[in-house]
């Protein structure tokens, strides 16, 4: 009799997605998923840049960044559902494009450009 590994064998979030194929990148870069990420990156860039110049204190928001840019598409969805308007989720890759937008533009104001 085989041992059973269950590290290998665990639950896994990929497996719910096996069968889908990966999404072309027009399918993947979406007009909904730029303008989150830009709405959402110049709100944290200009209080990053408030913060910054008020205290002399320099935040990193590279984890609220991406925490709100999943949180934000979520939301969006859920006021879109309230007033029965038709629309999708966001797939993982629309999130994974605003997360690494938006924590991309704070991490440069956080730099000083």
């Amino acid at each position: 009799m085989e041992p059973v590994n269950d590290f290998q064998e665990g639950i896994s979030t990929e497996h719910a997605f096996e069968a889908e194929p990966v999404p072309s990148l027009s399918e993947t870069i979406t007009p909904r998923s730029m303008v989150v990420s830009f709405i959402l990156s110049v709100t944290l860039s200009i209080v990053a840049m408030k913060v910054t110049l008020s205290s002399g204190f320099i935040p990193s928001f590279s984890i609220p960044a991406g925490l709100l840019g999943f949180y934000v598409s979520r939301a969006s969805i859920r006021i879109l559902d309230y007033f029965a308007v038709a629309q999708l989720p966001f797939t993982r890759q629309e999130n994974t494009i605003i997360q690494t937008c938006v924590v991309a533009c704070t991490s440069i104001t956080f730099t000083g450009i």
